[in-house]
């Protein structure tokens, strides 16, 4: 049977938490009318509306026809604007912005309003109990949201036989009474005082019993995560798991046209339509510009040096200078604390300087970084960072997350082989670092800070683990590699394709990595 017009105006606007009237109904069904959009097009001409009239300060669950209107309106106009701003000389310059930790904007999961709000107060690095509490529930909170939305959980406005398929969450406080029936539930993987593995959510605690799954889950779990687990309820108050997995990721598309007037970095949102017009103009207009990145810089090691001065050779030869240069730590092979950096630093400088074309057309960036530099264009950032680039977000965060999971991992645990290593995102998990405070202590009031919702255009995770490169729901992840070693490993970022390849710097040249 085929889907009605109403059918899919009604779905897409779901999508988006919005509900119509008869009116709205009719008056967007007019439009499809006197456009004369084929059937095959409805949806993705509804799309753009739905998307357009989510971004609006005033928009209301209860969609608006005034607020329609305008957006359709708008939509009219918009042609002859958008060839104005394609004809326009975009300066990179002015779309290129570096944001830390600490400059990000504080923004909380209202549940009430269903959206995002932005604190007011000042965040201090001094965080109590109550932030620490609040940065969880917002975690919570946030990948709950994603997974109502997700066309699993989300029920249709119109009567279907996929009903009955949907999965229905259910809380801890649920469980109770309820002996011998199946459940799917979420929430936190933690231990109890009596070192018991359980999940947590936000009405309870409900211990989990591995002894029924004896095959490992797809991914990692670590104390601190939040799963789906599905089992059975038993009369010893315990969890039966029969299945468990991380929550679905949200794509940045999705998450965009829903959040896309929301400055999550305080450097002026852009909407997904400019992201569209921006995409397209990258690839005309800056096709070959590339971000650097290393990891494991040791300056105190003399083949750091070498190498670099190939790869700075490498680019003035071939007319290839990089617009961004992100340098992660660790500086010294032996740790800040039992090295004295400063030399390093110094040579570095020397080094950069000495090469006038990339000292002034490139950025460099320290992640992080004690001593600044005797260079212009060096910002020394957080850890994390973000750098902005027109609509593209790029996350940069030095930490060995990779052997930290693996030391505590829970449940039933997988053989961790290389590929089931390079399966596991913590895109999953919206964070950074999904663990419990006393595996990694995060300042509680700057937890928004390694918040990857919604997702990044691409996540630069510079771990000691072997260099990979892999795109999900739309987001491209890589480690850059260390630059330590035989074969100086770094990686290259271009933000025409957004996608990265591998370098590596041998004795006598510099070549991509195959």
């Amino acid at each position: 049977m085929p889907v009605s017009r109403q059918q899919i105006i009604i779905r897409v606007f779901r999508k988006y938490s919005h509900s119509l009237g008869p009116d709205e109904l009719e008056y967007l069904e007019d439009i499809l009318k006197n456009h004369d959009i084929l059937d095959e097009d409805v949806e993705m001409s509804i799309e753009l509306i739905a998307k357009e009239y989510n971004k609006q300060d005033d928009a209301t669950m209860k969609v608006s026809i005034q607020i329609l209107n305008r957006v359709y309106q708008a939509l009219q106009t918009s042609g002859d604007q958008r060839t104005r701003k394609e004809d326009a000389y975009l300066d990179p310059e002015d779309h290129l912005h570096f944001v830390n930790a600490f400059e990000m904007p504080l923004w909380h999961w209202s549940p009430e309003r269903g959206s995002f709000e932005k604190a007011h107060h000042q965040s201090s690095v001094l965080g109590t109990a109550e932030n620490r509490i609040l940065a969880i529930r917002d975690r919570l909170s946030i990948i709950k949201q994603t997974i109502l939305r997700n066309e699993h959980f989300a029920p249709s406005t119109i009567p279907s036989r996929n009903r009955e398929h949907l999965l229905t969450l259910k809380s801890t406080k649920q469980l109770l009474g309820r002996a011998g029936e199946r459940f799917l539930i979420f929430g936190m993987l933690i231990h109890s005082k009596e070192g018991k593995l359980c999940l947590e959510d936000l009405d309870g605690v409900v211990e989990l019993d591995f002894s029924l799954l004896d095959q490992p889950s797809e991914g990692l779990f670590t104390e601190g995560s939040f799963a789906l687990v599905e089992g059975d309820y038993t009369e010893n108050a315990t969890f039966s798991v029969i299945a468990i997995g991380h929550p679905p990721c949200e794509s940045r598309e999705t998450a965009r046209s829903i959040f896309g007037h929301v400055d999550f970095l305080g450097k002026g949102a852009t909407t997904p339509l400019e992201d569209t017009q921006y995409a397209a103009r990258i690839q005309q207009d800056f096709p070959s510009m590339n971000f650097f990145f290393f990891s494991d810089v040791w300056l105190d090691q003399p083949d750091t040096l070498k190498g670099l001065q190939k790869i700075f050779d490498n680019c003035i030869e071939n007319n290839f200078i990089p617009k961004v240069i992100v340098f992660c730590g660790n500086f010294t092979s032996a740790g800040i604390a039992q090295g004295n950096s400063r030399d390093g630093f110094d040579s570095l400088a020397d080094l950069i300087a000495s090469y006038t074309l990339i000292t002034r057309r490139t950025h460099f960036v320290f992640v992080p970084g004690p001593l600044d530099l005797a260079v212009n264009s060096a910002h020394m950032a957080s850890n994390p960072c973000r750098l902005k680039f027109f609509g593209q977000e790029l996350v940069v965060f030095r930490d060995d997350v990779m052997s930290r999971m693996l030391r505590n991992l829970v449940g039933v645990k997988p053989n961790a082989r290389n590929e089931d290593l390079k399966r596991y995102s913590i895109l999953d998990q919206s964070h950074l670092a999904p663990f419990t405070t006393h595996i990694q202590p995060v300042l509680a009031e700057y937890d928004h800070a390694m918040r990857l919702y919604p997702l990044p255009t691409c996540v630069v995770l510079a771990d000691k683990y072997d260099s990979y490169r892999m795109t999900y729901e739309g987001c491209h992840v890589f480690n850059p590699g260390r630059f330590t070693g035989r074969s100086l490993g770094f990686s290259a970022y271009t933000p025409a394709t957004q996608e990265s390849e591998a370098w590596c710097v041998f004795p006598f040249f510099v070549c991509a990595r195959r």
